[in-house]
Parts: structure tokens; sequence; C-alpha cells
């Protein structure tokens, strides 16, 4: 049986299928879930605290799927690693409120407020100041950089001019992917086929 937090949680996420944010009651959350009101407290300590764990809890979960659909896609070129990660992030995008309002910055008032813990980064910030998320564009960078490194890890001679050619074409892969998140194409199929042509393009590969 899951535990009282992920019963919690879920319970969260449930409830915002129904009504807004603010309409959620705490008291409502605990019933759903089988729980004490006093537990779901001492789990999160607020309202507050709630939605900075659903918001976490979901966005880790898209990450870590987007790594999975790049780990996946190891053995093709660039353009089908990053096809990959598209159709992950799209269907995801579609499915979870959460996911789509990360990605974008658009959330409405069906979500809690934009507030959550970090987003762990693939690496420190450069000026030394705490990184705040999740927000569109460290999800970017974060996505990225996954990308790109899975690219090297299957092919490590798949650059383009200048060296660092996979990682601007990613940058751009995931820019492209985005607008499709924010204006879908006729099939997230279509859309992903369209990021690794853009991709083989950039990195001057014939198509497949």
């Amino acid at each position: 049986m899951p535990a009282a937090r992920e019963l919690l949680l879920d319970a969260a996420f449930t409830a915002l299928g129904a009504r807004p944010w603010h309409g959620v009651r705490m008291v409502d959350v605990a019933a759903a879930a089988g729980v004490s009101r006093q537990t779901l407290y001492n789990e999160f300590g607020s309202k507050d605290g709630l939605a900075r764990a659903l918001v976490r809890r979901e966005t880790d979960a898209f990450l870590t799927g987007a790594e999975r659909s790049l780990a996946e896609a190891a053995g093709g070129d660039a353009g089908d690693c990053c096809a990959a990660a598209a159709l992950w992030t799209l269907r995801t995008a579609r499915a979870n409120p959460f996911v789509r309002a990360a990605l974008t910055g658009c959330r409405g008032d069906r979500l809690p407020p934009a507030a959550a813990p970090p987003v762990p980064p693939p690496r420190a910030p450069r000026d030394g100041r705490p990184l705040r998320g999740p927000t569109p564009g460290l999800l970017a960078e974060r996505i990225r950089d996954s990308a790109a490194a899975a690219i090297g890890r299957s092919a490590p001679s798949q650059d383009g001019p200048g060296g660092d050619g996979v990682l601007r074409a990613c940058e751009a892969a995931v820019r492209l992917t985005l607008s499709y998140v924010v204006a879908p194409a006729a099939t997230d199929e279509e859309a992903a086929r369209e990021v690794a042509r853009l991709v083989r393009a950039l990195l001057r590969y014939a198509p497949a």
C-alpha cells in the first residue's frame, strides 16, 4: 500500500481535476486519501507545502520520463533522440496540467501558485545565485542538456560545426517542441518527426 504522503499527493492531484486550487480543501484531500487531517499537516505543514510537493513530484516524474525516453532511443541518430524526448514531452503535457503549466508558465486558477522547490540542475549557476523553479527556461535547459548528453554517449562523433553543434541543435529541438505544446500539431508523432528533421538539418545529417 502506498505511503500516506503518496496517497495525499494522489488525492490532491485528483481534486484539481474537479475544482481550482483555491477550492481544494485540506480536509477533503485527507478524507480522499483515507488519513486524518493532522497527518496531512504533519506531512506538508500547510496547503502551500502540499502544493510545492505536488508540483515537485510531477516535474521530477516528467524529467525522469524524458531521460528514460532518451535512453530508449540510444542507437539512433541525434534526430531520433530528440524526437523521442519531444514525443514524451508532448504526450505528458497533454495529459498532465502540472507539466504543461511548468513548461509554458501558464498556470490559470486550477493550479497551485508557482512557488516550488528548485528543479535539480545539470550544473551550478555561474553567478552563484540559487535556482528557482520549475520555470520553462530551466526545464528547457535540463531537457536540452540531457538530450545532448544522450547523443554524446550513443554517438560521440555526431557533432556540428564549431564543436557545439549538438548542444545548439538540442536547444532548437526543445524550443520547437515547446511551440508544439502551446500550439499542437495534428498529431504528436507528426510534431516529433518535425523535430527530428530540424535536428538532422542543423547537424547536416541526411534524413533517414
